[in-house]
């Protein structure tokens, strides 16, 4: 097909699962042209491809395998065009999950997917999932411009984005991590980073002005990508 707007183009991949319209409203707020499709061409023709999700990891490996799409957003990643995943999208990026059974993920990031174990606490076992708002904190070593590379840009340390999840990633390499999170006695990677590909645990979507900010730089990111310019 051929690729036309006259908008940076945001291509938010729908196979089934994830909270697609909050998530194109967020990026129309911005002057992007987002559009929901399960198109690999479309894909193909983006300026950034964002990857939400919300579900079970083996259910949406297997949905983005047979439409063509698991093959269409590793070709994307490689142009260097940004790619942002978002809670079960994030967790795709990774080679596996350990979710209800063994699952083949993108292999984009190595590394995997596990559950929460939370530690007991006064007698308690905090819930799984977790479900609500936490905060984010630049992993150890992360400095400013890494943190800004991942659409971190104006948010600061310790702000507060809202969660739904009962896995969490576990990059091979600590230096992909660059946002970190507690939960139940537990540090685990919220927001990564390798090249062009981000991710985030939480939902910048559901996030208030923190995940508006995030929409705002991914907006900024596409136009550089798109002129070249700073």
């Amino acid at each position: 097909m051929q690729c036309e707007a006259p908008l940076p183009k945001v291509i938010i991949v729908d196979y089934g699962m994830g909270n697609l319209f909050s998530v194109k409203m967020a990026c129309e707020r911005f002057g992007l042209a987002a559009t929901i499709t399960d198109s690999p061409a479309r894909v193909a023709c983006a300026d950034a491809v964002i990857l939400p999700g919300i579900g079970a990891f083996g259910d949406a490996a297997r949905a983005l395998r047979a439409l063509g799409l698991a093959a269409a957003i590793r070709e994307f990643v490689a142009t260097g065009r940004p790619l942002l995943g978002i809670c079960l999208g994030m967790q795709l990026l990774m080679d596996e999950s350990s979710e209800f059974g063994h699952h083949e993920g993108l292999g984009l990031v190595r590394g995997g997917v596990i559950r929460f174990q939370p530690e007991q606490s006064k007698g308690r076992r905090p819930k799984v999932p977790q479900v609500g708002w936490n905060m984010v904190h630049p992993a150890p070593g992360i400095n400013g411009a890494r943190w800004r590379e991942a659409f971190l840009d104006g948010v600061g340390p310790g702000a507060q984005m809202y969660f739904v999840h009962s896995y969490h990633c576990v990059p091979d390499d600590p230096q992909v991590r660059v946002a970190v999170t507690t939960y139940g006695g537990m540090e685990f990677c919220s927001v990564l980073a390798r090249g062009n590909i981000i991710g985030f645990q939480g939902h910048p979507e559901r996030s208030g002005p923190v995940g508006l900010r995030v929409y705002e730089n991914i907006a900024a990111r596409v136009r550089v990508t798109m002129t070249g310019k700073r």
